[in-house]
This record gives C-alpha cells, structure tokens and sequence, in this order.
C-alpha cells in the first residue's frame, strides 16, 4: 500500500519525487504525465517518466534538469550523418533505456510494466506508473497553428505564445494498470510543482483518474498542491509564460485558482506568503515555506513538511 501519491512531470516533479522517497522508500506512487512523449527513431521516449526515473535512481544530470549524468552523444551524431533529425537529441546511455523499453512493448508488455521493469533494474525504491498505456499527447496551439508538445518545447525552445491547449486521446484512455488502486488506497496525495497546464492537467484529463481523486477527496484524503510559480515566475520551463498567455494570472494564486475544486490544501513559497489570504478564501488550507529544492536537503526538508501528517 502506498502512504502517498504524486502526479508529477517534468523537473520539479521529479525533485520532489526524490525528496518523498527519501522518507517513504516504497511505500510511493509517482504517476507521471505522458502527454509529452514522443516517437523517435522507431522508440518511444518517455520524457517525463524518464527524468523522475532517472532522479529517483540517482543518474540524473542536475545541471541540465534532464538526461543522465555523464551522457555522451556518439549515436546521435551518427544519426545526423545519416541524414536523420536530431533536434530531440537521445543521449547513449538514454538510447538504452528506450531501446529496452520498446523491446518489452513489442514483446506485448504493456507500458507501466515494462517502465516498472526499468526501474527495478536500476533500483528505484518507489513505484513510478505512467498515467495510462494508451497515447495520449499534449499539443498546443500557437500562431503557427496546433504543435505537437515536444516541437514547441524542444524544437522551438518554447518561444511561441500558446493559445490553447489540448490532450489528444485523452477522452479514450484509461488508467494504467495500479493507478486508481494507488489512489483509492493512499491517506495522502500530492500535486507536485510541475506546469499546472502541461504536466498536471493531462493526467487530470484521464477521466477515470480525476473520478479517483474526487472520490478520494470526498472521503477525507488530503490532496495537497505545491505552487510551482515563485514570485511570479516559473523555476523551470514556460509556465509563467502559459499560465498569462492563457488567461490566467501568473502567481501561486493564479496557481490555486486551477486546483481549488480538487486540492485541499496549498503549499506556497515564503516570498507569496501574502497571498495566503486570498488562496485561504478558496477554501484551502495554506502553507508558507521554502519551497525552492536546491539541494537534497531541500528536496527533503519540502517533502518531510508535506508529510507531517502522514503516519511514519
């Protein structure tokens, strides 16, 4: 059984994947956005899964928020001899990890077990379960017209305003095998400081899953929210950018305002704490620290405040 769950994506997520393990071992779930993967070369590439792998494996290149420490590109530049585009770059030690992954696949795994497999191999205490096993891909809509995600994020070094936002399969898909279970069982979930628009909202999307949490929450089950947004801005990534170009305000309130139907309780970073009153007025409980993970320790200390009501 796990005490907690985290939907997660991206580098903060990951972060704080890797703070909860340290207190929880296995006893957590991390389901991970897949709207962001992509097909490359023949594999699929699981962005999101593979930096909260990575991470919780303690491989994970810190400097670049992405990818394995010590990756080196000698496939890649091959494959740019060869004519093939290489914009998405796959790291060689990376390039193992799908090739594995989409040997399971065509062996007639399904995805959360063959990810599971992966981590076991590289000895990930907590369970990481992407958020379905059918496709479902996040697009946005820019003055270019509708993008696949990766395009914008990578290609275009998310410069392009987006306009909209969409989930492509979403409507159909169903969790992944241990998701809902995960959550119909756990005293406490956490909405990790990943893009409230990007990483969090295509799980949210999986109907199935967001039915899980509104029960969960019915029933008493904490659902705390970490503001990813800090003084205005995001940490990593464009999602201050997305958050104004779409409508909504780019703070933790801004924040709040996405999750208040579904959280209930809101963890925001000391220079916000005057917004706690008007997040307060939402309806959730508030609160104010240092949210920012520079370190291990930080990672920790964020997680162990999280946790105070969780029974060891």
């Amino acid at each position: 059984m796990a005490d907690v769950v985290l939907l997660a994506g991206g580098v903060g997520g990951a972060k704080l994947a890797h703070g909860l393990q340290a207190h929880l071992d296995d006893r957590l779930v991390v389901i991970v956005n897949t709207g962001d993967d992509l097909e490359r070369h023949g594999m699929l590439v699981m962005p999101d899964h593979d930096t909260v792998m990575y991470t919780l494996a303690g491989l994970a290149n810190r400097e670049w928020g992405w990818g394995v420490e010590g990756e080196t590109f000698a496939a890649s530049e091959m494959l740019a001899r060869y004519g093939e585009p290489t914009w998405f770059r796959l790291g060689d030690q990376d390039l193992a990890t799908h090739i594995v992954r989409m040997a399971r696949l065509r062996a007639g795994v399904g995805l959360a077990a063959a990810c599971v497999e992966l981590q076991v191999a590289l000895g990930v205490p907590a369970t990481i379960l992407p958020m379905s096993d059918d496709p479902v891909r996040t697009q946005v809509r820019t003055d270019d017209g509708w993008l696949d995600f990766q395009d914008y994020f990578v290609a275009r070094h998310q410069e392009p305003d987006v306009h909209e936002v969409r989930f492509a399969g979403a409507a159909e898909a169903t969790p992944a095998p241990g998701v809902v279970e995960a959550i119909d069982e756990a005293p406490l979930i956490v909405l990790a400081p990943s893009n409230p628009l990007v990483s969090i909202a295509p799980i949210l999307a999986v109907g199935a899953i967001s039915d899980a949490l509104r029960r969960a929450r019915a029933r008493g089950v904490r659902i705390v929210a970490v503001s990813g947004i800090v003084g205005g801005k995001a940490l990593k990534g464009p999602a201050d950018r997305m958050l104004a170009s779409l409508g909504h305000e780019s703070s933790a309130l801004g924040v709040a305002r996405l999750y208040a139907e579904l959280a209930t309780d809101f963890v925001l970073d000391m220079v916000d704490a005057d917004l706690s009153p008007a997040i307060e007025a939402l309806g959730l409980r508030v609160r104010v620290t240092d949210t920012v993970m520079t370190d291990d320790a930080g990672r920790a200390r964020l997680a162990g405040e999280i946790l105070v009501d969780v029974t060891p």
